[in-house]
Parts: C-alpha cells; sequence; structure tokens
C-alpha cells in the first residue's frame, strides 16, 4: 500500500546524552511521531543524521565532544530543510536568542510541560519558531542583542577546543577528534587564554560554563 503524503508521520532523531531522558521522549513522541534513531554527542549528530533523515532533530544544548548549538549549525550545512527543537535546561536568553539565528527553531526548557514540546515541535514543521515563554525576546533587535551577547567572538575552532578542554580531556585525544596535531591544539589552547585572560584550566572550565559548551 502506498501512504498518501499526509499520512506519512514525520521522522524525529533525538539528541541527548541521559538515557532516562531520552527513554521519555521516545515514549512521548512515538505517540505521533517516528523515532528513527538516539545520539549521544554532538559529533555523532553531525555525522549519523544525513543517513537517518529526520524531519525534526529533538537536541539537547549541553551535550559532551560537542555542544548541540554547534552540532546543529554544523548539520544544517548538509541537511539545510531540517528542523530543530533545543530542549534543555538552561533558561538563558541570550543562548535562546543565538538559537533562532539558525532560523525557525524551538527552544523548550526540560522542566516545561510535555505539551510545550509538542507545541514547539508542530510550530518548526510548519516554519515558524517558537521560545517557551519565559524567555521569548521582546523583539527582533533585542533578540540579535542577545545573540551578540552569546558569542563572546570564540572562533568554531576555539569552541570546539575549549569545550573539549573543558571536558577534561588530554590533548593527544583531542587532536585526534579534531584530526590536527597536537601541537595545533597547545597553539588554540594558549590563544584562548591569552585572548580572554584564562590563568588556568580551573578559569578554563569556567569560562567554557559561561559559554554554555559544558553544562554548570
Amino acid at each position: 500500500m502506498v501512504l498518501s503524503k499526509s499520512s506519512i508521520r514525520p521522522r524525529i532523531l533525538l539528541a541527548d546524552d541521559h538515557a532516562i531522558v531520552v527513554d521519555g521522549l521516545r515514549a512521548l513522541l512515538e505517540k505521533c511521531y517516528d523515532v528513527v534513531g538516539v545520539v549521544a554527542d554532538g559529533r555523532t549528530l553531525v555525522s549519523e543524521a544525513p543517513a537517518l533523515r529526520p524531519d525534526v532533530v529533538v537536541v539537547d544544548v549541553s551535550m559532551p565532544s560537542l555542544n548541540g548549538l554547534d552540532a546543529a549549525a554544523r548539520l544544517m550545512t548538509v541537511l539545510p530543510d531540517v528542523k530543530l527543537v533545543f530542549l534543555t535546561m538552561q533558561d538563558d536568553r541570550n543562548l535562546a536568542a543565538a538559537t533562532l539565528r539558525l532560523g525557525a527553531v524551538g527552544y523548550v526548557l526540560k522542566h516545561s510541560a510535555a505539551s510545550e514540546l509538542m507545541t514547539a515541535i508542530s510550530e518548526v514543521l510548519e516554519g515558524r519558531s517558537y521560545v517557551t515563554p519565559k524567555l521569548r525576546p521582546e523583539n527582533w533587535a533585542v533578540r540579535d542583542t542577545r545573540a551578540q551577547q552569546y558569542s563572546k567572538e570564540l572562533t568554531p575552532r576555539q569552541r570546539d577546543v575549549l569545550q573539549l578542554l573543558a571536558e577534561g580531556r588530554p590533548m593527544k585525544e583531542i587532536a585526534g577528534i579534531l584530526e590536527v596535531s597536537e601541537k595545533t591544539i597547545m597553539f588554540h589552547k594558549y590563544h584562548i587564554m591569552q585572548q580572554f585572560n584564562l590563568k588556568n584550566n580551573a578559569e578554563i572550565v569556567l569560562f567554557a560554563v559561561k559559554q554554555h559548551l559544558i553544562p554548570a
């Protein structure tokens, strides 16, 4: 039997490193959508999503290896039509504004009602953004200002290196993940510390937390 276009259920990919959260999301979403896969870190999301062909990715902002925001931005370069719903504990207006730079996305807090997540998914599938009421930008000018405050002028490569350093990974492992030399990682670490006046590894971790690259 050939299904009509209207009867085909949208495909959802879950990106979250908390198994309990994933199990709850799957049970909720499978009532209305086809959950086509689960990934537990940002780099796996970027590598596996193209083969899974999701219509929507429900992604946690705080994920290991590569955070959800950067992973989503990279994913959209290969899947420009994919819809994104960020599901997070971080009730940060600047972060919410930064996600809106990716287009019509959803931004829902993990302690919100399940119905709000379903609403966000429905909205993004219709090409509209949905931001949890607590964090909605007052207007577009405010949104852009908040997004600029979030970025803090880190380059994409600096964000990669900073997150992996803050996760406590050795230089050799970071070099392998990013496919560069250890000297290159040392170079980036030095310049991050100089640029942002960071004096030790503890300050690197705190800075990464402020940048929403790792959870507090």
